[in-house]
């Protein structure tokens, strides 16, 4: 099951932002997956709580966003948003398509307990990052 490799992987990204901002634990996670990722949203749900069992997450509510998948034609340079098994352009029904969205696994925003008296972040330091997707 590498949806477990996958939260060990976000709980080193989780424990690095919750320590760059003095957190005291992480309260909820917010993941935006996308369908052709690779990665069964259910499983990872299954595996989480083993993931974070002993980190500043644990305990921590985990929501899971699905994105679109979307292309764009290399023939009419339109953008669609399409079915994942049918990467078709919508505009010219063309199959020379790049997928433009939709393979991503990114840590959209974390909510952190901070100690009291300590200023809450308003400008993120770190963008949506990126995790690593199956090997």
């Amino acid at each position: 099951m590498h949806e477990l490799s996958v939260c060990l992987a976000l709980m080193k990204q989780v424990e690095r932002v919750a320590t760059d901002h003095g957190a005291r634990r992480v309260e909820r996670i917010v993941l935006r997956i996308g369908p052709l990722s690779g990665i069964e949203p259910a499983l990872l749900r299954n595996a989480f709580p083993l993931a974070a069992t002993g980190t500043v997450a644990e305990g921590a509510e985990l929501e899971i966003e699905t994105g679109p998948v979307r292309v764009r034609c290399t023939v009419c340079d339109q953008e669609s948003e399409v079915p994942s098994n049918r990467l078709l352009c919508s505009h010219c029904g063309d199959f020379r398509t790049r997928v433009i969205s939709g393979e991503e696994m990114l840590l959209q925003s974390l909510e952190l307990d901070l100690p009291p008296g300590s200023e809450p972040v308003t400008k993120p330091e770190h963008p949506k990052e990126a995790l690593p997707g199956p090997a």
